[in-house]
């Protein structure tokens, strides 16, 4: 059985996928993970200190889902395949986490404008990313998987932004087939390379 704290960070996850940070009321927070003020306040100092526990927690279930397996092979770019399938299937069509899609692409469109410093804890998360994505691509050279010539920057920001686009798209539309056709479009793309 959840903890409180576990459960209201479980249940501010999931109304942060759907409504965003600023339209998912601290009432609504209570109200889904069925505790009071006092309960809240228990754990959390305000919303904003809530917020950095539920992006710690989508990391984690990130770093869980996308990248299981990850390690089984030794080719780089069967890692980045391995990403791709893994964020598709496993991330991006987990619904009892994210019902609202990616929290990562939902709470960044919501919060530029609205609270930079926020906004910027997800910008170092998508660096983060694509900086993941270019090492593997720089191993995949050393390794022998692409052409040393390869511009492995501009390789990493295609396969980024075909990630988020297919987040965003899938969040709009939650087309499955949808989804599989972007991933699968970036998966022969990397075997062109």
């Amino acid at each position: 059985m959840m903890m409180l704290k576990e459960k209201i960070i479980h249940e501010s996850l999931r109304l942060f996928s759907l409504k965003g940070f600023f339209s998912t009321s601290l009432l609504d927070i209570l109200h889904a993970a069925g505790t009071s003020k006092g309960g809240f306040y228990n754990h959390f100092r305000s919303k904003q200190d809530l917020f950095y526990a539920v992006l710690t927690e989508a990391r984690r279930i990130w770093r869980q889902k996308s990248l299981d397996g990850f390690h089984s092979t030794l080719d780089p770019l069967e890692k980045i395949k391995r990403l791709l399938v893994n964020y598709r299937d496993r991330y991006l069509k987990d619904s009892t986490n994210f019902p609202g899609g990616c929290i990562f692409i939902t709470l960044s469109v919501e919060l530029a404008d609205q609270s930079p410093n926020l906004s910027k804890e997800l910008y170092r998360g998508f660096i983060g990313l694509k900086g993941m994505i270019k090492r593997l691509l720089d191993q995949a050279i050393e390794f022998g998987s692409i052409d040393e010539k390869a511009d492995t920057s501009s390789i990493a920001e295609i396969i980024f932004s075909g990630m988020l686009g297919a987040s965003l798209i899938y969040g709009t539309d939650k087309s499955s087939s949808s989804l599989d056709n972007s991933i699968n479009a970036l998966i022969r793309y990397i075997d062109e390379l």
